[in-house]
């Protein structure tokens, strides 16, 4: 290679970084003008002294005489922790996580240049994991929230808090998805998550996510690790739920949330040939609450609904994120399947405190056992039906190995409530329906298993399988 030509290989080399390093964004200005409002929280938590009592009782007896001898058992200390936050308005009002000020004695909100106010906690809510903090303070720097529906998976995103107690740090990422449904602990699955690769660690949660308009589109709120840092999977709550959460604390104290009454499961491939779907899709419903608002609208089990409120429901996690936000009272168009057919209900949104454990109503009383699809069937026992609040099924004694029952995944001791389009409520029932079937088909059996309904598609054999 000539020297010429080995200087314009390195020109054109450097022309290629230089337009790269163009491309990407500078996130300088973002964080001069919203660092100002972004906050340390410091909280003092409550410690439980009746569980320091009741485990102070069941010392041995040789024990508590040692503590008597020493003046008296230790005293519990205080826990102390922190987290993040934002403003959002000037007059003091402040957004963090729930977790991080719940059960707390004191709150301490930290401003960038170092003021410090003490926090009254004005409402929570643990459903999304949100709460809204208020200080005594006016002329604040406040951020302002986007419309999340403009978020796209791969745009750029900036995080500002205090990872481990390092007080505004700045980290960035990428969106990495959209509608993450990560269940809490008590089951509740009303938030859609933005997921990233944002560097998000123990102090983050309750700061802001900032896409490169300077708008919050979302508050930090978990992370998925098996180290306690980062490792580029973090979750985010965002704006949409944000701004309802946090506009019913402020106008009432508390948040009400749109609610439906209904058990679901997702739609697999089975399932969808046993319900006429072109595709797996939807919110299956397993089970439709007594007295609700599913219930008065007409929903029944077994319905599928593929859209709510104009929104299309892939799957059965997009249901609760949608019915979440509407306004209890509200009359919403339901899109559903049943029986292979497209029909559209009306459903009046209740609020979520009415909720209710369903019941079953159908009849019972016992005959003998019956082979169907692998499924060795027996009458159920009518105290296990009542327990289940049941008052019809079918046991499913026992599941013959390669059947079809059992490569569809049913199992022995589950109660057949329903197959295909009728309801099994004692063993005579199973006669008509198996008339009925068709070979080579997928049937919905719906099953109670463990307390809870779930729905699983059954291939009927043809007679060359």
């Amino acid at each position: 290679m000539t020297v010429r030509a080995f200087l314009f290989t390195l020109f054109a080399a450097l022309s290629v970084v230089r337009s790269a390093s163009a491309d990407l964004p500078d996130f300088t200005e973002i964080v001069d003008a919203s660092s100002p409002a972004v906050v340390k929280i410091l909280v003092e938590y409550q410690t439980d002294q009746s569980q320091y009592q009741d485990q102070m009782e069941e010392l041995p007896e040789y024990l508590k005489r040692f503590f008597e001898f020493r003046g008296g058992p230790p005293v519990p200390r205080e826990r102390a922790g922190m987290g993040s936050g934002f403003v959002v308005s000037q007059d003091g009002y402040v957004v963090t996580n729930n977790h991080v000020v719940d059960n707390a004695r004191k709150v301490v909100v930290r401003l960038s240049d170092r003021r410090e106010y003490d926090a009254e906690i004005i409402g929570t809510d643990p459903r999304s994991d949100l709460a809204v903090l208020k200080i005594e303070a006016n002329g604040l720097t406040a951020l302002s929230l986007a419309d999340d529906a403009d978020v796209k998976v791969g745009q750029w995103v900036l995080a500002i808090g205090s990872p481990f107690s390092l007080d505004f740090s700045v980290t960035a990422g990428i969106v990495s998805a959209l509608g993450r449904s990560l269940p809490t602990e008590s089951g509740d699955n009303y938030v859609p998550f933005i997921q990233t690769d944002v560097a998000i660690n123990p102090g983050n949660s309750g700061g802001p996510l900032f896409n490169l308009d300077g708008e919050v589109i979302g508050v930090n709120s978990q992370i998925f690790t098996r180290s306690g840092g980062s490792i580029g999977l973090s979750f985010a709550i965002p704006a949409s739920v944000v701004n309802n959460v946090v506009g019913q604390i402020q106008a009432n104290g508390m948040v009400e949330r749109g609610w439906l009454g209904v058990s679901i499961q997702d739609v697999d491939r089975n399932l969808a040939d046993s319900f006429g779907l072109d595709r797996p899709r939807g919110a299956l419903i397993a089970q439709v609450g007594e007295e609700s608002p599913a219930e008065r609208a007409g929903l029944l089990s077994g319905d599928v609904i593929v859209q709510f409120d104009g929104e299309d429901i892939e799957t059965s996690a997009d249901l609760p994120h949608v019915v979440g936000l509407i306004a209890p009272g509200k009359v919403c168009m339901a899109l559903i399947i049943r029986d292979g057919t497209e029909q559209s209900l009306k459903v009046e949104i209740g609020g979520l405190a009415a909720d209710q454990v369903a019941r079953m109503d159908t009849g019972m009383s016992s005959d003998g056992a019956t082979v169907l699809l692998g499924m060795r069937i027996a009458a159920a026992d009518p105290a296990v039906l009542g327990e289940l609040g049941l008052t019809g099924g079918v046991l499913v004694a026992e599941v013959e190995p390669k059947s079809p029952a059992a490569e569809s995944g049913v199992r022995e001791g589950d109660i057949l409530t329903r197959l295909g389009s009728a309801p099994v409520s004692r063993m005579q029932d199973l006669r008509e329906i198996t008339a009925d079937l068709t070979p080579g088909s997928s049937v919905p059996a719906r099953l109670i298993r463990r307390g809870s309904p779930l729905f699983i598609g059954i291939r009927v054999p043809r007679s060359d399988d």
